[in-house]
């Protein structure tokens, strides 16, 4: 089955009640931003207190209370049953705080999220201390209690500097539900063995020759075995209850008083499979060996220490706020989906849900508000899965003409600039409004086998544009030491402004010659009307590849 991949950029509740059918998806994960500036420790704070005006755009605080959240919960109270309960008690608890204003407008998404999830479906909802008691009694009025399965600690890193009047707050909550009591599709998970295990438990050593022996104290202290050796522990085979077909001699050995924990056939099964361990005399006691090699490791509980959030030198890092390490997503699709399931993220940010699901063969959808975070999610496609990707791709709420193209321009400025940075194929390189110092986004590559070059790109929402812009752009190209740059404008440039960019001369490589300076318009984009520029490479590559010569190609347009 081929994979089903949907991105879809707007308001989740409305994506989900418009193209999201009934019992169509087999996992929801998501974590849900808000209050951007600030933690959760002042998210009480009530519609009029003072607030910090830097608020970040792709984390674009819609929790606050206002007429629109006072309506919706007025309707959700009015509606009966035990979600209407659970409204009536928050509202009393905390009046008209952000808190209530976030549980107000999650309440509906937790519906629907109910609603396209199968019968065999679970959720994970991702949060922190601060908010999970809230979020948990609301999750336990839309599903039920006993569909709760687990509050999964996800220990993400060591105490920091919070911890001078508490205690450092270094875990984050994973709320696990089911959409049924039972049916639901569970995997058990494995980590690593801990290495009191190891020295207590795995202390034979076995030989290719057949010898075995106990290992010696350096060996369980150093964990270093001798080339060849399989490491094994042994396990009784007494039975826990007698029964009669238990009792048998095996090759002269008596059972123990219970009788052997298998049967004859299994008996000989595991000799002839080298799993039983003889004793020297025959008073001793057969004993059935486990090989390290052949365990999975140890069953995870509910607390998970062994996944690190990602830190500066990551190569998976993006720079985006409250990015998610791929080890954790793949970890949750793995225990509650098989190959071919559908994963929902309803607040898919950068899409690490939807690129740890592609990877492991998971259909997917992905939704979030921001044309930001459409355009990192498409250029982490491309990058981990080349552009065949989005052969099959369903993108819904991006402009698919210039008519629209121009309507977000006008609308909502940085978001324009944000698709438009991602419709060349470069990730925007601004995460935030304010001072961008010229730049938009870049694009890397190599055409030597020197360090990586760039080009610098500069989005034009307005319609009075002229040369002023454009010999801006060149002042930014000489001050960042970019090879080339590139316009993106809404309308066609004027002659005056082609003649600026002519100015700026040509990126002379081995691939080719290349003007240093290009114009591209809104009409071009959507025309397939590409520009000609060196070979590309991954723009989040941070080291210099060894002997990489790519062939010069085109600017790529994305989806």
């Amino acid at each position: 089955m081929p994979l089903k991949e949907e991105l879809y950029c707007g308001d989740n509740l409305e994506m989900l009640r418009d193209y999201v059918p009934d019992g169509s998806v087999d996992l929801v994960y998501l974590d849900p931003p808000f209050n951007s500036s600030q933690n959760y420790n002042v998210i009480f704070r009530e519609r009029h207190g003072e607030r910090s005006t830097s608020q970040e755009l792709v984390f674009r605080d819609t929790w606050k209370w206002s007429e629109k959240a006072e309506e919706i919960c007025r309707e959700l109270i009015e509606a009966g049953g035990e979600l209407s309960e659970v409204m009536r008690a928050f509202k009393t608890v905390l009046g008209t705080s952000d808190m209530m204003a976030y549980l107000t407008m999650m309440a509906p998404r937790f519906r629907e999220l109910k609603r396209v999830l199968k019968p065999t479906g679970t959720l994970f909802l991702h949060c922190d201390s601060n908010a999970s008691h809230y979020l948990k009694m609301l999750l336990d009025a839309v599903f039920g209690k006993q569909q709760f399965r687990n509050e999964v600690i996800w220990k993400r890193s060591d105490a920091h500097n919070d911890a001078k009047r508490q205690f450092g707050m270094t875990s984050d909550r994973l709320l696990f539900y089911s959409r049924s009591p039972k049916g639901y599709v569970f995997h058990p998970q494995y980590g690593k063995f801990q290495d009191r295990t190891l020295k207590d438990w795995y202390q034979f050593l076995e030989f290719p020759d057949g010898t075995v022996r106990r290992m010696t104290k350096e060996e369980r202290k150093s964990q270093q075995i001798p080339p060849g050796a399989r490491r094994f522990n042994t396990d009784n085979l007494r039975s826990p209850n007698p029964r009669p077909n238990l009792m048998f001699d095996y090759k002269g050995y008596k059972p123990h008083r219970n009788g052997w924990a298998v049967c004859y056939e299994k008996m000989c099964d595991l000799d002839k499979k080298g799993l039983l361990l003889f004793p020297a005399t025959k008073e001793g006691r057969i004993m059935r060996k486990r090989y390290l090699d052949g365990q999975k490791g140890r069953v995870l509980g509910d607390v998970w220490t062994d996944i690190s959030q990602l830190r500066g030198g990551d190569a998976e890092r993006l720079g985006y706020p409250t990015q998610k390490p791929e080890a954790l997503l793949e970890r949750i699709i793995l225990a509650t989906t098989d190959e071919g399931a559908t994963v929902l993220d309803p607040f898919c940010g950068c899409g690490t849900a939807v690129i740890a699901a592609h990877r492991l063969k998971r259909r997917w959808i992905g939704i979030d508000v921001t044309h930001l975070a459409i355009a990192i999610i498409k250029q982490r496609l491309a990058n981990n899965f080349g552009f065949a990707v989005f052969k099959n791709l369903r993108l819904v709420g991006e402009p698919v003409n210039a008519a629209e193209a121009l309507a977000l321009a006008q609308e909502d400025k940085f978001g324009f600039q944000c698709w438009a940075v991602g419709k060349i194929g470069a990730p925007p390189i601004e995460h935030k409004k304010g001072a961008d110092r010229g730049i938009d986004g870049r694009i890397y590559f190599h055409d030597d086998l020197g360090a990586a070059k760039h080009i610098v790109i500069s989005v034009k929402a307005g319609e009075h544009i002229g040369p002023a812009f454009v010999r801006e752009l060149r002042g930014v190209m000489e001050r960042e030491k970019a090879e080339m740059g590139i316009m993106v404008c809404i309308k066609e440039p004027t002659a005056e402004m082609l003649h600026e960019a002519k100015r700026a001369g040509l990126y002379m490589s081995i691939n080719g010659n290349f003007p240093r300076l290009q114009i591209i318009t809104v009409a071009h984009m959507f025309a397939d009307k590409p520009l000609n520029i060196p070979g590309r490479i991954n723009p989040y590559e941070r080291k210099k590849p060894s002997g990489f010569k790519p062939p010069a190609e085109q600017l790529r347009l994305l989806p």
